[in-house]
């Protein structure tokens, strides 16, 4: 490894040292690089010289972060840049001018992503910026010439793809604000969630397709480059400049030029120059796209040497040579990367070699495909044309991830806390060490030993003290799991079923014994497939000491087969009552409906939903199934002050038939959870009841937005959790 290499990933240590707190592992892992980077001990003490300063520039950093957002939260009112539409009941990232991340849940006000506007709201701190609730914006300057261009192509992405525009946009112009959070965790479980990043990858496999074109067009060598590079340029600007991509252009701009002045170039010094974005911007390392678009350019060039270094595998030749030679550049990649998806996403692909080497080919195709398409969208019949022809790989990438991440053993799940990070940062310095190294072996038993301890944690009983309310993510249902402090469970319902499976035995049950603990009691809603589907399953692979349920006769397949999996494993069932009370721990769940009498006439198993509220010390959840207008008015008129709650589960996947003003008012949540599916036939969640929501002052979350949601509180604070963010939410 050359030492400018040595010296830009010795600085990056040292960043991260600086941001992330977790000092003496990174440190440790600045030494390693310095050692493995370096020959003699001048040049190790001037890179621990150069980790020291990487280390002092991101405590500046942070430090300048905290007093903005220090600024930030004292202020009446705000000026910031949208990079997402936002209209009233939004949830919208936003950014300040000194680099503070926002958040805003928009009660009033309508403007386009790129948009500076002047807002107004409840500001409160989150581990990653400012969210500020209850927010009235105001344009103050439409978006610029780039942004317009990124908004327009992807809104023909979406009139080209129809269902698969979420993938597309993803893969295309770096827009997953609408990608499945389903989707997300597929691609993770598999070990394909780099290509959902555009990075080095998309970015060289089209300026692959350039190149190509250049050549038929019998342009010269230097012309060619000029419009590679041209070409690149302007693409990175137009879909916003993600670090992944301008690290990627940066690289093919050094290339270029050194082939256009005929000078050899060492792909570790490229790699070097193109990750020098953050000698400019020291924030860059903390970005996990920026990340993973540098370690796995790092497996890449280290793969290469490996390759040469083995004598049978360099020997080889034909297809057998390719297969092989791509499965080590597989390997090398995903154990190098492993640990930072891990961290991340919480868990560890095993399957990501094989699935990588399969997923390659695919998006060598799609790749420029998909740029054509953007290219030809002035050309309305041309672009869908191309778009068409592109369906059947978007479909062939997307089954290799699915089929993937459903393979036995697929994925391992962990533990992601600041310890997990620093054995993630301890695996990917050994590993580092065991490719440029000539004696490989004590470095990969280190990264071995690492991995175990990340793989075991989850298996270590874990203290809490908050009370945790998990919304998981099990698309269009409902699956609410309770915690309480001493590790023991309430759920909720149980998502949906469909032929040959459903999300009790996919989702909840896994989730639950991730974490272990007893499942005291399982609540039904009401026997509608979409929250009964996987009640069978999770009685039968759990056994909760009760099965509560409102008793309304319902002929689902699924309902019958849940009461029958009470009687098999013993569980005793019990009808729900209003006023009934459950106690766990210091959890209090009272019943409030539904009433037997007054459902008796009910046609809609709806109308007959358990609506019951919890309590843990001095604040209220309200869980309401999928009640509507009648069950709202029959609890306003019986049980009006019980409804109070500082956090409301929508009713009905936040349908227009539910959710009326007069309940909202008696309500009166600080928090909403919208359980939705993504892209659902019914349209699900209303905008009209979005906009109720934000009017009434309720931060409004949605699972096909932000996958699983978790809510803790120790009874007299709210903190949320979600798609890697959390904060805490205002009284």
């Amino acid at each position: 490894m050359p030492l400018v290499t040595a010296a830009v990933l010795a600085y990056a240590a040292g960043l991260l040292t600086g941001f992330g707190g977790a000092g003496g592992w990174t440190a440790g892992a600045a030494l390693v690089i310095a050692w493995a980077g370096a020959r003699v001990p001048r040049d190790r003490l001037a890179l621990a010289g150069i980790a020291i300063a990487g280390f002092a520039a991101a405590s500046s950093t942070a430090s300048a972060d905290a007093a903005c957002a220090r600024r930030l939260l004292a202020a009446p009112e705000w000026e910031l840049t949208l990079a997402n539409d936002a209209d009233p009941g939004a949830f919208v990232r936003a950014r300040h001018a000194c680099g503070i991340t926002v958040r805003l849940a928009v009660r009033d006000g309508r403007a386009p992503a790129g948009a500076r506007v002047r807002a107004r709201g409840h500001a409160t701190d989150g581990s990653w910026g400012v969210l500020i609730a209850g927010a009235s914006i105001v344009q103050r300057r439409a978006p610029g010439v780039l942004p317009r261009w990124r908004a327009a192509i992807g809104r023909g992405i979406d009139n080209r793809f129809g269902s698969n525009a979420p993938l597309v946009r993803a893969l295309l112009i770096a827009d997953r604000a609408d990608f499945s959070p389903t989707m997300r965790e597929r691609f993770a479980a598999s070990g394909l969630s780099h290509m959902l990043s555009v990075s080095g990858l998309h970015v060289g496999l089209i300026a692959a397709a350039v190149l190509l074109f250049t050549q038929l067009a019998g342009m010269s060598r230097g012309r060619a480059h000029g419009v590679i590079v041209a070409v690149t340029a302007l693409y990175v600007l137009v879909i916003g400049v993600p670090l992944p991509a301008l690290r990627a252009a940066a690289m093919l701009g050094v290339t270029a030029i050194a082939q256009a002045v005929q000078r050899p170039t060492s792909a570790w010094a490229v790699l070097a120059v193109s990750g020098g974005i953050a000698l400019i911007e020291p924030r860059s390392v903390t970005d996990l796209g920026y990340q993973l678009s540098m370690v796995g350019m790092a497996a890449l060039v280290g793969a290469g040497s490996v390759n040469r270094r083995w004598s049978a595998v360099a020997a080889m030749d034909g297809w057998r040579g390719t297969v092989c030679k791509g499965l080590v550049v597989s390997t090398i990649a995903t154990l190098l990367t492993a640990p930072l998806v891990a961290a991340t996403f919480g868990r560890v692909s095993l399957v990501a070699p094989v699935s990588n080497l399969a997923a390659s080919p695919i998006i060598a195709v799609l790749q420029p495909m998909l740029f054509l398409v953007a290219l030809l969208l002035p050309i309305p019949a041309l672009s869908q044309f191309v778009a068409d022809a592109c369906v059947p790989l978007i479909h062939a990438l997307d089954g290799v991830a699915a089929l993937s991440a459903r393979l036995p053993g697929a994925s391992l799940p962990v533990v992601t806390d600041a310890t997990t990070i620093a054995l993630a940062c301890a695996v990917g310095g050994a590993m580092l060490v065991a490719i440029v190294s000539r004696n490989p072996w004590p470095a990969m038993v280190a990264a071995a030993a690492c991995l175990a301890l990340i793989a075991w944690r989850p298996l270590v009983p874990a203290g809490a003290t908050h009370t945790e309310i998990h919304i998981l993510d099990v698309g269009q249902g409902d699956a609410i799991a309770v915690r309480t402090t001493r590790g023991r469970w309430l759920l909720l319902d149980a998502g949906r079923n469909w032929k040959g499976g459903d999300a009790g035995r996919r989702q909840v049950v896994p989730y639950v014994a991730r974490a272990g603990g007893k499942v005291v009691a399982f609540v039904l809603s009401h026997p509608h497939a979409d929250h009964v589907g996987g009640a069978a399953s999770i009685i039968a692979s759990l056994r909760p000491s009760w099965y509560y349920d409102p008793g309304y006769a319902g002929a689902s397949d699924a309902y019958r087969q849940s009461l029958l999996a009470a009687r098999e494993s013993g569980t005793p069932w019990r009808r729900v009552r209003p006023l009934d009370s459950l106690v766990v721990d210091e959890v209090t769940v009272t019943f409030l409906a539904p009433d037997s009498v007054w459902a008796e006439s009910l046609k809609d198993p709806n109308d007959a939903s358990t609506v019951a509220r919890v309590r843990v010390g001095g604040i209220a959840f309200l869980f309401t199934g999928d009640a509507e207008r009648e069950e709202e008015g029959w609890l306003l008129a019986h049980h009006r002050p019980l409804l109070r709650a500082d956090v409301l589960k929508v009713a009905h996947h936040g349908s227009a038939t539910s959710s009326t003003p007069a309940f909202l008012e008696a309500v009166r949540p600080r928090l909403a959870l919208v359980s939705v599916g993504s892209g659902n036939i019914y349209r699900h969640p209303s905008a009209e009841v979005m906009r109720s929501l934000a009017a009434h002052g309720a931060v409004a979350l949605r699972t096909d937005r932000l996958g699983t949601i978790v809510v803790r509180t120790d009874g007299e604070s709210l903190e949320v959790d979600a798609a890697g963010e959390r904060w805490h939410v205002k009284p």
